[in-house]
């Protein structure tokens, strides 16, 4: 109890040096929008992401395209995007046969991810199975990307803070369901390095966050953790410095602020927190992103012309304050 006690108490000095982030707007953006977006738009909002620093842009997903629409050029979007080196262009699948397309490309960086629900009504709505099913379908999974000789290293855990049609998530649970994974991921002969914890539809708060990311700590003390935090609250920033306080090195982010869940059935179902804003508190805490924030921030008013209507970042219109004691100072 006393380690639980002290991961969740961490001093600043415990901040990371260097975060890595996973830029998911043209992906999780997309995919709610109501208007269609054309494709050569969305291919011109990945161009330019590829040229801010980002290493690693997820830029579409395979899924079926009478669920979500606006993924039904999946494979168009891909083929259309001219890719930069040391930037790896990943896309999302839930399923095999996601995968498979995923595969078919030829052109994705593709790692195997296992994924389970702590909400057992969001995995009925957004897989139509049941906890049984969905742990049936890992090993199956993992036979799959053994076949294609794609690494495994990631485990996922959705609604892992709390959900809109079961409430709260006791974070027990959620470190049961990380044991889980890894024991299905071990069985195969594989390993799990990194653990994600999904804030799916915007139930954490910075105190949650300290005790759920605690306890996985304490229970997982070989993995590293990532965190995927929807702002349909406004806690977003606030939920990732608190993760930055307990060491959390990986995050999930959305230019602009782009997205949302389509299955949340909330209608401030907001996306990922900002990545320009997630890049400027970093670069004031003097964690390194290796983001350009300026070009980021341009990208971000290109997000927003292209699905016409204002997206929530703040960095995009206030600017960076690096830039404004640029002006400032004269230089």
């Amino acid at each position: 109890m006393a380690q639980s006690v002290h991961r969740e108490n961490k001093p600043m000095s415990d901040l990371p040096k260097r975060v890595f982030i996973k830029e998911e707007g043209p992906r999780e953006g997309f995919q709610i929008e109501r208007q269609p977006i054309p494709t050569e738009r969305k291919i011109a909002l990945v161009d330019a992401l590829s040229d801010t620093g980002l290493d690693y842009i997820q830029v579409t997903s395979f899924v079926h395209p009478g669920k979500v629409p606006g993924m039904a050029d999946a494979e168009a979007v891909v083929a259309g995007m001219t890719p930069r080196e040391g930037v790896r262009y990943a896309g999302l699948w839930l399923n095999q046969q996601g995968l498979i397309r995923a595969i078919a490309t030829g052109r994705l960086y593709l790692e195997g991810k296992l994924t389970l629900y702590a909400s057992d009504a969001f995995l009925r709505r957004n897989q139509n199975r049941d906890p049984q099913q969905q742990l049936a379908a890992q090993p199956e999974l993992i036979k799959m990307y053994q076949a294609h000789g794609i690494p495994m290293r990631t485990g996922f855990v959705t609604a892992a803070f709390g959900c809109n049609f079961e409430g709260d998530v006791a974070p027990e649970k959620v470190v049961a369901l990380v044991g889980q994974m890894r024991s299905i991921a071990r069985d195969a002969g594989e390993d799990l390095s990194l653990i994600g914890l999904g804030d799916t539809m915007g139930w954490a708060t910075p105190e949650r966050i300290r005790r759920v990311v605690g306890m996985v700590q304490d229970a997982n003390p070989d993995v590293e953790l990532s965190l995927h935090l929807h702002d349909t609250r406004g806690l977003g920033i606030a939920n990732a410095y608190a993760g930055l306080q307990m060491g959390v090195q990986h995050f999930d982010a959305a230019v602009g602020g782009l997205g949302g869940c389509p299955f949340a059935a909330h209608a401030g179902a907001a996306g990922n927190i900002c990545t320009e804003d997630f890049v400027l508190l970093c670069e004031e805490m003097g964690i390194e992103t290796g983001v350009d924030l300026e070009k980021l921030s341009e990208c971000a008013v290109l997000a927003e012309e292209i699905v016409g209507h204002p997206l929530p970042g703040k960095v995009k219109t206030g600017g960076s304050l690096s830039a404004l004691r640029r002006r400032i100072s004269g230089e």
